[in-house]
């Protein structure tokens, strides 16, 4: 889809472009968009009367935050109460927090342990604990930004759409390359695909109102086109995962690369690094024998384009490639030392990639090709102009 702003030249030209993390100031909304705002953090936290409410914390998230969080619960006539751990790096949940994790009926949390730590998954699964994760719900002055205000009900159905593209059934090769030359392929089998669609985050559903749920606020990142946990794999399973990322630019760097870098992988785990660069180098101290977590796509259309910290960028057809390495990284510890992330974590992100499944494309030219469905289509006529609301990407 050409026309669309996705070179290093328009990355470099963005005010909001941003790989290492500093101070996002946000200007007041309206009254009326800031009540969008307002009406969505209500709606995904769908704290009921009676619910125990946990909030797992740390030192530097913004107390208002925690305030409109513990507000909420009270004025649903439900308790409150929140623990501030040492960080946000968390990959196992301390022994001090379980008993008060214990109580809970809902939890939000800005601990990474939230998703992958099997005690946080089997407080979901066994006691149907609904858990919202707040890595991009840092700051209480998001509310006044258009990505807080996008119709959550049109973002599902905009991740809906996206999974109505994957291959109905059978295997198939899931397939990402570029103009600078990635070619990439993750294989899908038949079981793969069928737990995908089951997973709460493919069935776009972004209300904490179900019982054993696990949902993101702000609802921006959408789900992950493959991890290994969302098709079903477990931690020793090995699919044949193959090929070159050669990404514009990654999580931890200042600018987009000026040189090329490529990441290849062979048989699921990374290779080998390829480039003259430092940011070459870096990556070859760090993410040789590293394997692959994710690969995620954006799809909130007013996410910033070009915002790619803490964890990737939002923005529809936007991708991030997140490998987790054997060690953690020296120089991720040394730029970004209060990262949310654990530094054994690196995001690899691309802005124009094609991104192909068996032979249906899900994104073209870093384009989300869901934006033209016409169920969604039809419901953003809902809500304004489909025009401005799928496809006016804040640069």
């Amino acid at each position: 889809m050409k026309g669309f702003l996705n070179q290093v030249p328009d990355i470099m030209a963005s005010s909001t472009r941003r790989g290492l993390p500093r101070k996002v100031e946000h200007k007041p909304a309206s009254t009326a968009d800031y009540m969008k705002g307002v009406d969505n953090f209500c709606r995904v936290m769908a704290i009921r009367p009676g619910d125990h409410v946990v909030m797992l914390t740390d030192p530097l998230i913004d107390p208002r935050v925690v305030q409109a969080v513990q507000g909420l619960a009270r004025g649903r006539g439900a308790t409150f109460i929140s623990y501030i751990g040492d960080s946000t790096r968390y990959v196992t949940v301390p022994e001090e927090a379980k008993p008060l994790l214990e109580r809970a009926t809902f939890v939000v949390s800005t601990w990474f342990a939230s998703v992958l730590d099997p005690y946080c998954i089997g407080l979901r699964r066994n006691k149907g604990q609904r858990w919202v994760k707040i890595t991009f719900f840092r700051d209480l002055d998001l509310l006044h930004t258009p990505q807080a205000q996008f119709p959550v009900e049109l973002l599902g159905e905009i991740i809906r759409a996206t999974g109505r593209m994957f291959p109905e059934a059978g295997d198939f090769t899931l397939r990402v390359t570029d103009p600078r030359g990635t070619d990439f392929r993750v294989p899908f089998s038949e079981k793969m695909l069928q737990h995908l669609r089951r997973h709460n985050r493919w069935r776009g559903h972004n209300v904490a109102d179900e019982d054993g749920c696990y949902v993101h606020y702000l609802p921006t990142h959408g789900p992950n086109l493959f991890e290994p946990g969302m098709v079903g794999l477990q931690p020793e399973e090995k699919i044949g995962v193959t090929g070159t990322i050669w990404p514009q630019w990654a999580v931890g760097f200042d600018e987009p690369f000026k040189e090329p870098v490529g990441v290849e992988f062979e048989q699921d785990v990374v290779k080998a690094v390829h480039g003259d660069s430092w940011e070459a180098q870096v990556m070859r101290d760090y993410l040789i024998g590293g394997t692959l977590e994710e690969v995620g796509c954006g799809h909130n259309p007013k996410a910033p384009r070009f915002d790619i910290y803490p964890a990737g960028p939002n923005s529809p057809g936007a991708l991030h490639f997140g490998i987790n390495a054997l060690q953690p990284s020296e120089y991720l510890r040394r730029v970004m030392p209060n990262w949310e992330e654990p530094h054994i974590h690196m995001d690899l992100v691309t802005f124009d990639s094609t991104v192909v499944a068996g032979n249906r494309t899900l994104v073209e030219d870093g384009y989300l090709m869901s934006l033209r469905d016409p169920k969604v289509r039809a419901l953003a006529e809902t809500y304004g102009d489909p025009v401005e609301l799928l496809e006016a990407y804040p640069i």
